[in-house]
């Protein structure tokens, strides 16, 4: 009896710890560039991705910097040298752990430079 009472205690231990943990996921949206390209001639550099996260304490309390679409974005153009993104997406999700949860925005599209005009060079 004492064994079947300790299996039963193991697995309600074991059940409650997986219910503090878990995952979701939130589609964004869809842009297709962060700039008005009015006219403009570009040339494609290549695909950008990248994230942007924060990590909270109880799920309540900031541990870490704050997660931003605009943050996300930046890091993709200064990381591929670029003037816009075109063929923008964004999503995010959550991690829940027991004590933390992790907040992650992630920006995908597609780095591009204008064409500079050779007149005013």
């Amino acid at each position: 009896m004492k064994r079947l009472v300790r299996l039963a205690c193991s697995v309600l231990f074991g059940a409650g710890i997986a219910a503090m943990v878990g995952c979701s996921h939130m589609p964004g949206g869809v842009a297709p560039s962060n700039i008005p390209l009015d006219g403009r001639e570009y040339e494609e550099i290549g695909l950008v991705n990248t994230t942007d996260s924060r990590v909270l304490l109880f799920g309540l309390i900031p541990i870490s910097g704050s997660n931003s679409i605009r943050n996300a974005m930046r890091a993709c153009i200064i990381g591929k040298r670029a003037d816009a993104l075109i063929d923008i997406t964004v999503e995010s999700y959550s991690q829940f752990w027991i004590l933390f949860t992790r907040d992650v925005i992630k920006v995908e599209g597609v780095a591009i430079r204008f064409k500079r005009d050779k007149s005013t060079k």
